[in-house]
C-alpha cells in the first residue's frame, strides 16, 4: 500500500479539499428497496403540477430498465417510493436519474422554471449537466423483513396526511394506495 498512488481523480479531489462520497450499498438480490427523492425547492408544487410529465417519466424509464412499483407517493415537493428491481439489473441510480432528466427536460419544456439560487438552499449552483430542479442525491433503505415492508408501505401511503395535505390517504389523488384499495389491501 505505501508508495501507491491514488486513481487521478482520487488524488485531484483530496488536492482540492473536495469531500468525495463514498456510498456503500448491499448487494442484496429480492430486496425492496424504499426511496425518498426531493425537489431542490422544497416550496415548491413541480410534481402535482406536471404530474402526467413525472408519470411519463416513470412509465419510459420502466420500459427501458423494468422495475416494480410496491409503493409510491408523490407530493407537492417530494416522492417515497418502494421498488422492486430485477436481480440482473439492480442499478436504481441509473434508473432515478433517467426519471430526473426527463422530467426536468419535458417539465421545462412545458413551462417549469427551475428555482433560482435563494430557493435552493445550501445545494449550491447545479452542476455541469443539472437542471437545479432536483436535489443531488436521494435517500434509500433496503427493506429488511416483511413487517419493514409494511411499515413503509403504509408510511407512504400515510405520508400526505401527515403533511397536512389531505385527513385521509384515500383522499390524496397521486398515491398507490388507490391500487392497495381495489385490491383489498387497504381498508378506506
Amino acid at each position: 500500500m505505501a508508495g501507491q498512488v491514488p486513481p487521478y481523480g482520487l488524488l485531484t479531489n483530496l488536492m482540492l479539499g473536495r469531500i468525495v462520497p463514498n456510498y456503500r450499498r448491499p448487494d442484496q438480490l429480492n430486496v425492496p428497496v424504499f426511496f425518498t427523492v426531493c425537489l431542490a425547492d422544497r416550496k415548491s408544487n413541480a410534481l402535482i403540477d406536471y404530474i402526467d410529465i413525472l408519470r411519463n417519466a416513470v412509465r419510459v424509464t420502466r420500459r427501458d430498465r423494468p422495475f416494480d412499483i410496491l409503493a409510491w407517493v408523490v407530493l407537492p415537493d417530494h416522492m417515497h417510493a418502494i421498488w422492486s428491481l430485477p436481480a440482473i439489473d439492480r442499478n436504481y441510480s441509473q434508473r432515478w436519474g433517467r426519471i430526473k432528466a426527463r422530467f426536468s427536460r419535458d417539465a421545462c419544456r412545458a413551462g417549469l422554471v427551475p428555482p433560482p439560487q435563494s430557493e435552493r438552499g445550501n445545494l449550491g449552483p447545479p452542476q455541469r449537466g443539472e437542471s437545479g430542479i432536483w436535489q443531488r442525491r436521494f435517500w434509500e433503505h433496503h427493506i429488511r423483513d416483511t413487517a419493514d415492508l409494511n411499515a413503509h408501505i403504509r408510511y407512504c401511503h400515510v405520508n400526505p396526511v401527515k403533511h397536512g395535505l389531505v385527513a385521509r390517504p384515500e383522499d390524496w389523488a397521486f398515491s398507490s394506495v388507490h391500487r392497495e384499495i381495489a385490491a383489498g389491501r387497504w381498508a378506506a
